[in-house]
């Protein structure tokens, strides 16, 4: 069965430069690691995806449309179906005591976010830094090896998905989809993770769209802890004699 609009799925992938031969993203840790890409923090795993969403490259979704699930399969995408071409426009360049001031030592290569734009220098020079703020994949063609690994039909299988995508973990959440809502029981986690407030507002909308509803619950747990189980926590084994 060939994947439509709309269908959920997981896709396992490989992503490359083709001017370069480099690997630059995948959902394999072994093909990370080899590429000496590797992250300790990413969870590497097949990537959900909404199909006609518009949250991946144009010219990726367009690929995942129409294959069938299990079928490794190949596709080079020009700029125009990826990040876009370059635009000289969004380079600029800033004074480096503007960097000095907030502790930051500049040099080609680091991320920044200045004025809640991410871009990355490009040079330092003369006192001044010059920043690219176009995405580092900007005029570049991309060569995607992919296999759709799963076709996610279950409701509360989708809503973790969607989760993944806008939160990177769906560990410890537990969802009830109703015919006019969706109730989400939150993970111990939200209560001490930063991006979970921007990450809520994505999710609140995407669990809309996917499921046709308006009403979003979301549900805090605060467990007392027993005596009992204080006790137990604070027992420590005793060293032992040498």
């Amino acid at each position: 069965m060939a994947i439509k609009n709309g269908d959920m799925v997981r896709v396992d992938y490989e992503a490359y430069l083709v001017d370069d031969d480099i690997l630059f993203d995948t959902s394999k840790e072994d093909s990370a690691q080899d590429a000496g890409i590797f992250n300790e923090k990413y969870k590497y795993a097949p990537m959900p995806v909404s199909v006609g969403s518009g949250k991946i490259f144009p010219g990726f979704e367009q690929a995942i449309e129409g294959a069938e699930i299990g079928e490794e399969k190949e596709v080079t995408i020009p700029p125009e179906l990826g990040a876009g071409e370059r635009d000289p426009k969004l380079t600029e360049l800033f004074p480096i005591r503007e960097f000095i001031k907030k502790e930051v030592q500049p040099y080609p290569g680091l991320e920044v976010n200045i004025g809640n734009r991410r871009g990355t220098i490009a040079s330092v020079s003369a006192g001044r830094v010059r920043v690219d703020f176009n995405n580092p994949l900007a005029g570049k063609t991309l060569l995607y090896k992919f296999t759709v690994t799963e076709l996610i039909e279950d409701p509360v299988e989708k809503a973790k998905a969607i989760l993944d995508l806008n939160f990177g973990t769906s560990e410890d959440f537990e969802f009830v989809v109703n015919e006019d809502s969706v109730d989400v029981t939150l993970s111990e986690v939200c209560k001490f993770d930063q991006s979970w407030p921007m990450a809520r507002f994505r999710l609140v909308s995407d669990l809309r769209e996917t499921f046709g509803v308006d009403t979003i619950r979301f549900i805090e747990v605060w467990s007392k802890i027993s005596k009992d189980d204080e006790d137990e926590e604070s027992v420590e084994e005793a060293p032992a004699d040498e």
